[in-house]
């Protein structure tokens, strides 16, 4: 394999990088081979360049990360200027769970965007970290992401990690990509799974017919598994209302547990984009008054990131957080115990 060559564009200032395949990465997935051959970035960076149409090969662009390489082709990347973050800094309140030199944990509310995008051009988690860390997180990779390694959905709640250097992105990056990181949700949802525990398993990709959803595709989408286990049930043992789901991830893909779990059969109280719109039976005393109003009315998916674990990039052992549930999730949970099991 070559080395990578890096030239400077004079007339807009960006890095022009290339690495040759040799007959040792023959068959490699592109992002992983550009991972190896140009370590000093990061997977995400990566795969988010080829996404951007910044790669090429023989004047070409590429923008399928999935591409299978072959001895002899040479593949440019061209890396932009690096640049301070566009978003600008503001002052939103952020729960910190643990920061130090490297990297930050956050327990996210519902109702916070991680980034912006089109519709949220700020108010966003970068907003807010960009206010917190100032300087810190100058340089990493001149994206307009600043430190973000994952994301959740702006209605999920729960725990999340962000990156304060360029090292913590890599190290992070490469633990996410290799499916190291300990990832566990908790999900209320209609009714209950038969089976009290199981793996699901989807290629899941852009649904052909909403762009803005996800779903479950026979061809063209990402390998997708999750494990699930429930633990609790609420309602008549026979034909539970609903229950309490704990997910743990061994992928990451964009609206996973939601997509997963609607394929199940079982979707996440308040999700308005892939649960059915469901009402409770009739109640026949306060308590499942009380719990049936709550479900109906809950403004959000029910999921929360109760669990993240990895590797500490410097420190070199494991950190390992856990969230406590948020005020509404919690309240939708003591709604349901009240009910009787039947």
């Amino acid at each position: 394999m070559a080395e990578p060559s890096d030239t400077v564009s004079p007339a807009r200032g960006a890095s022009w990088l290339s690495a040759t395949v040799g007959e040792d990465c023959a068959g490699w997935r592109l992002d992983r081979f550009l991972t190896k051959s140009l370590s000093d970035m990061s997977r995400s960076r990566l795969q988010m360049l080829i996404e951007e149409g910044a790669v090429s090969r023989a004047g070409r662009t590429i923008k399928d990360g999935n591409t299978r390489v072959k001895p002899g082709e040479t593949y440019v990347v061209r890396v932009p200027p690096a640049r301070p973050a566009a978003p600008e800094a503001q002052a939103i309140p952020l729960d910190v769970v643990y920061e130090d030199d490297d990297l930050i944990v956050i327990d996210k509310p519902a109702g916070l965007v991680v980034h912006p995008a089109a519709g949220n051009p700020d108010g966003t988690l970068v907003n807010a970290l960009i206010a917190h860390c100032g300087a810190s997180l100058r340089g990493i990779g001149g994206v307009e992401r600043p430190g973000i390694v994952h994301r959740l959905d702006k209605d999920t709640s729960g725990l999340l990690v962000a990156a304060k250097n360029e090292r913590a992105m890599r190290s992070l990056a490469r633990q996410f990509a290799n499916h190291t990181i300990e990832r566990a949700y908790h999900a209320i949802v209609w009714g209950a799974p038969r089976a009290g525990f199981g793996l699901i398993e989807g290629d899941i990709g852009r649904n052909p017919f909403d762009r803005k959803r996800m779903g479950i595709l026979r061809s063209g989408g990402k390998p997708a598994r999750t494990r699930y286990r429930v633990l609790e049930t609420f309602g008549p043992k026979t034909r539970p209302l609903a229950s309490l789901v704990e997910c743990r991830l061994e992928t990451g893909r964009t609206h996973q547990i939601r997509v997963h779990l609607t394929h199940l059969g079982h979707p996440l109280i308040g999700d308005s984009s892939y649960g059915r719109a469901r009402q409770a039976p009739r109640a026949k005393n306060p308590a499942e008054e009380k719990a049936y109003s709550a479900m109906e009315n809950f403004p959000r998916q029910a999921l929360h990131a109760l669990v993240l674990g990895f590797q500490h990039p410097s420190l070199h052992r494991t950190m390992r957080f856990e969230a406590p549930y948020p005020e509404d999730f919690a309240g939708l949970l003591a709604a349901l115990r009240g009910l009787q099991p039947g």
